[in-house]
């Protein structure tokens, strides 16, 4: 074959190749007393934030239809799973709705993933995570079941642990199991995966003397946990999500007496650097967790 040929072979070969599209980082979001619902933050380099103007769902279901901590990921199939605190106190559950473009999203949903359990105080923070290995979504949440645990220093209704459930499609959902019970009352767990069996749980402790985040290490996304490290953020923090940038990982916290948001980067989730002073969120900007979009979706909203 003639040299050229190949080698105009080879140009249309590469130029016929389809350019990803650029992707934004996407934080969803809240402001208080939460019941407006759904809003978003997006940024280009995972550090400097800007808001996206409106209210993209409006809460509906649950006791007080309330939309408090709104956690987000993709799945393969790009569809994006959203679910909520849909109540304060009272709900044995949570709230969930699907979307393709961020902007229509389906019939909210109430997930009834506590009723087994008619004490529940609360069902508060569910963080929905995508398993690639089982194909499969994960909800993690924490729920106050009174007298279930030893209180410590905790009260009695505050005394909380993680439970979780999986989906593939929430028509069907498994049985409510204990996620995690590191023998303190804990909230607020983000499930990171850095790599094959190699997971890491940023939760946060909450018990009255600590009230701070902290990780623990497995194997797998639903566990079993390792030891609790100590924390790595001052007292009154919470609300952590993670956002990969280049080959660190930005924890997001709030910060919530200081009313302002707070960072923390690492490379191992054993070291890390204070990145309050790197970032940039706007204010009253509340507990959300952080996804990747392309930029045809952010572009949408921003019509």
């Amino acid at each position: 074959m003639n040299f050229s040929v190949v080698l105009l072979m080879l140009f249309v070969i590469v130029s016929c190749k389809p350019v990803a599209e650029k992707e934004y980082y996407v934080f969803t979001s809240f402001h208080e007393p939460a019941t407006e619902g759904l809003r978003y933050l997006y940024s280009e380099d995972g550090i400097h934030w800007d808001s996206i103007p409106g209210i993209w769902l409006t809460p509906q279901v649950g006791l007080q239809k309330v939309m408090r901590d709104p956690s987000i990921t993709r799945t393969p199939d790009g569809t994006y799973h959203l679910v909520w605190t849909s109540s304060w106190k009272g709900d044995q559950g949570f709230g969930y709705a699907s979307s393709k473009d961020l902007r229509n999203w389906s019939e909210e949903k109430f997930i009834p993933v506590m009723q087994y359990e008619p004490t529940t105080v609360n069902t508060w923070a569910p963080e929905i995570f995508y398993d690639d290995v089982k194909d499969e979504l994960i909800v993690v949440w924490a729920s106050c079941i009174p007298d279930r645990f030893e209180c410590g220093i905790e009260e009695n209704k505050n005394n909380h642990r993680l439970y979780y459930i999986t989906t593939k499609d929430f028509e069907t959902v498994s049985e409510t199991k204990l996620f995690y019970d590191p023998g303190f009352s804990s909230i607020d767990a983000v499930i990171v995966k850095r790599a094959a069996e190699d997971y890491v749980l940023v939760f946060k402790d909450n018990t009255r003397n600590s009230r701070n985040i902290k990780v623990a290490f497995g194997k797998s996304p639903i566990g079993p946990w390792g030891e609790v490290s100590e924390p790595f953020t001052g007292m009154y923090t919470e609300g952590p999500a993670v956002a990969k940038v280049g080959d660190e990982y930005y924890i997001y916290y709030d910060a919530y007496r200081e009313f302002k948001f707070g960072a923390a980067r690492t490379k191992d989730f054993i070291n890390f650097t204070d990145a309050g002073e790197e970032i940039s969120v706007p204010k009253l900007h509340k507990h959300g967790t952080i996804v990747k979009a392309p930029a045809s979706h952010i572009e949408g909203l921003l019509k």
